[in-house]
């Protein structure tokens, strides 16, 4: 389901915001694209240390937005190019992916993942 495109991202440093709302109020949450791991055809696995109100919110509506880009790869008409993923999230506490990824961040108390419905595209 990934794009090559948004693969060469990942491969680049950007700023990630991870957007989860309920209650009628959005939160949105930093990470670095070197902290995202995409794993079968349609998952993110993301190092959670802090993340509380992300996982408070998704707690009462999974659904979360993920935006992501880098000016390092070429896009529509120019340098520099970005993606929108919708999807739903759930914060894991065990399991091989909670394990692949305590190996590469060990700083890591969780790990959101995020299972990918939609992506795009957007420069």
């Amino acid at each position: 389901m990934f794009p090559e495109k948004l693969l060469e991202v990942v491969k680049h440093e950007g700023v990630v915001s991870i957007v989860s709302c309920a209650n009628n109020e959005a939160h949105v949450a930093n990470t670095w694209n070197s902290y995202l791991e995409l794993v079968d055809s349609n998952k993110v696995l993301i190092p959670a240390a802090a993340m509380i109100k992300t996982e408070e919110n998704t707690k009462l509506n999974s659904k979360v937005t993920l935006t992501l880009g880098s000016k390092e790869v070429m896009g529509y008409h120019h340098m520099g190019t970005g993606f929108v993923l919708e999807g739903t999230a759930r914060f894991l506490k065990e399991g091989e992916n909670y394990d692949l990824m305590y190996k590469k961040f060990p700083f890591l108390t969780r790990v959101l993942e995020v299972t990918v419905e939609s992506c795009k595209q957007t420069i």
